[in-house]
């Protein structure tokens, strides 16, 4: 299955600020039901694992209405790790609403690709559902933005590109109840990466890199893990 890249409608002018949010609750459902929360989860658990660390920053980027990092801080919490969560966002109207179940979190419209924060202003940078807006030079260019930014590990939340997973979610609209969430939802899986493409296009963003290495996990109902680590885990 090759990788047909295209807009997503979120992505455009033309979706107004009550139609991204209604179908940012939706991707919020996907993300509890289908193994997103988990993936970003297992992930900082990871972090915390290998840093012996049980207190971090992490700014989570192209983060929507911030439900998924949320859920994320509030399971790790449970297990006496502290996760301190920023959000950001393009657009103002993706991010939550004021007086919302997540307004605790800080919200900043800025670009992904030249984030306004100094070098290693947060612990981990997360993003989940947003590599496969990026070509592989945007990919590159975003990868060594989030290596920049933060002090350990950028933490990737991704699909995984397979013709079942487009199968699954072209049946998914029952459950989804919402044309934009599942156009776009058909649109990502059809411009997903796998991992092989994944590690071919990092080992060139990191040529320049050093002490930066990755780690790919494949996670339940076609999700990918990627950790990249800025430096020896040990050291962060």
């Amino acid at each position: 299955m090759q990788r047909v890249d295209a807009p997503e409608i979120l992505d455009s002018d033309g979706c107004s600020p009550a139609d991204a949010q209604a179908a940012l609750t939706v991707l919020g459902r996907v993300n509890r039901w289908f193994g997103g929360v988990t993936t970003t989860q297992k992930m900082v658990e990871r972090a915390c694992r290998a840093t012996r660390t049980k207190q971090f920053s992490m700014l989570e980027v192209a983060a929507g209405l911030g439900e998924l990092p949320e859920l994320v801080r509030l399971n790790l919490a449970r297990c006496g790790i502290n996760l301190q969560v920023t959000l950001l966002d393009r657009a103002q109207s993706h991010l939550p609403v004021k007086n919302g179940a997540i307004s605790r979190n800080e919200g900043i419209v800025a670009d992904a690709l030249a984030m306004p924060f100094a070098n290693g202003a947060f612990d981990l940078v997360s993003c989940n559902l947003f590599a496969h807006h990026l070509n592989a030079q945007q990919l590159t260019q975003f990868v060594r933005e989030g290596l920049r930014v933060s002090r350990c590990a950028l933490l990737i939340n991704d699909l995984i590109r397979h013709p079942l997973h487009l199968s699954l979610a072209y049946a998914g609209y029952p459950i989804m109840r919402n044309r934009i969430a599942w156009l776009d939802g058909l649109t990502s899986v059809r411009r997903a990466y796998v991992p092989e493409e994944i590690r071919s296009i990092f080992s060139t963003a990191l040529s320049a890199e050093t002490g930066a290495t990755v780690e790919i996990s494949r996670n339940y109902l076609f999700r990918m893990g990627v950790i990249v680590w800025k430096c020896p885990p040990e050291k962060c």
